[in-house]
């Protein structure tokens, strides 16, 4: 008789001993490590230490001297409350043990301890990468944990492709501070659909781009023409002073970003606009992060060029200095003088570290990059996980 952890309607494969079984003593005590990241189960029976994967710390039950995964099938649970337990002549020894074990366990899991151990980037979505069971396709999103922070950049092209890879990589999407949408286009933004099926509250900072439901310009009736009858005017005349546009997703918690914005201690977003042929006025996002050894850039696709952006990233900080680059280069359709020089100044004039490029950067950035770096050329395709 096993009890099946359901999270949110969704069960679980893994199958827990139930506690009126042979385990007898048992004390079954869940945690989560790196902000609920790692997962584990321990089993404490008769001193030995036995690991299961995929149970949540916060999905607790204590009952009896045991702690289960929470919720539970409701038959299966009714049946355990139900049980007579089978602990033997000492169950204050058993909760004794229990309790013991699980607060030595959540003082090693202290907030401190998560933050610096979870400070990275892992890409969750992109058209390259080693050889697994992740789909590949042109697009890009990645989760960047920093001090604590779980953010997500980006969500891809395909929400199905979205959901399976997160699904695969062992991602929570409901355990989100905030996401950030960097511009407008379906490679990048697509996979909210799927993302606001599991998470619809969460936080979504997009750049104040009328896609996103940014409001309708107000010079449009700035030259209105009162000799004309009300119903040639628009709006007879009266136009509201906040009139948004639409957006496929009405219901999101988007927040717009027209200035330098600090999301959080060190996480700060900037915005560009682009003056280039085929993207002219389009609005993005870039993440910076302030690490102790210098900045770090996420770049989505980089329309507005690469410099621009380090150049508004560096304004609004302390320090120009960059310690490492992620992200979308937008050289996929350059010159090969044009990646030349693109990829001279990252490292002669902005002397950038480390590069990780992905996305729309294109092949002959990463052979570039790849020749003049050698080892600080960061791999950063799909599923790969990158310290910061």
């Amino acid at each position: 008789m096993g009890l099946v952890r359901e999270h949110r309607g969704i069960p679980c494969r893994q199958q827990l001993p139930h506690p009126d079984d042979s385990l007898g003593r048992a004390v079954q005590i869940t945690a989560r490590h790196v902000r609920h990241e790692i997962r584990s189960v321990f089993v404490l029976k008769h001193a030995q230490l036995l690991q299961l994967p995929h149970i949540h710390r916060e999905d607790l039950l204590l009952h009896r001297g045991a702690i289960l995964p929470y919720p539970c099938k409701a038959e299966k649970l009714r049946s355990f409350l139900a049980a007579k337990p089978r602990y033997g002549a000492q169950p204050m020894k058993l909760l004794w043990t229990a309790g013991f074990a699980l607060v030595s366990l959540l003082v090693f899991l202290s907030p401190r301890a998560e933050a610096s151990a979870a400070n990275r980037v892992t890409i969750l979505y992109d058209g390259f990468g080693k050889p697994s069971d992740l789909r590949k396709d042109w697009g890009f999103a990645a989760l960047i944990e920093y001090e604590g922070k779980r953010i997500l950049f980006d969500t891809g092209n395909n929400p199905e492709h979205f959901a399976h890879n997160v699904q695969r990589l062992g991602v929570d999407l409901t355990d989100l501070d905030f996401v950030v949408i960097s511009h407008r286009h379906g490679d990048h933004a697509s996979g909210l659909k799927h993302l606001l099926e599991v998470n619809p509250d969460v936080p979504i900072y997009v750049p104040a781009d009328e896609y996103f439901g940014g409001v309708t310009p107000p010079h449009f009736f700035e030259h209105g023409d009162a000799s004309l009858p009300p119903e040639m005017r628009y709006f007879d005349g009266h136009p509201p002073h906040d009139n948004p546009h639409g957006t496929p997703w009405r219901e999101a918690n988007f927040i717009r970003v027209t200035a330098p914005l600090e999301v959080a201690p060190g996480l700060r977003l900037i915005t560009t606009t682009s003056q280039k042929r085929g993207t002219m006025e389009l609005k993005e996002l870039s993440l910076v992060i302030e690490t102790p050894s210098g900045k770090v850039l996420v770049a989505g696709c980089s329309h507005p060029g690469i410099e621009p952006i380090l150049q508004e990233a560096a304004r609004s900080s302390s320090t120009s200095r960059f310690r490492m680059l992620f992200g979308g280069l937008h050289l996929v359709e350059a010159s090969d003088a044009e990646v030349q020089a693109t990829v001279s100044s990252l490292l002669d004039t902005w002397r950038i570290q480390e590069l990780a490029p992905g996305h729309c950067s294109g092949e002959r950035t990463f052979a570039l990059l790849r020749s003049r770096l050698g080892q600080r050329h960061v791999f950063a395709g799909v599923g790969t996980s990158i310290p910061l």
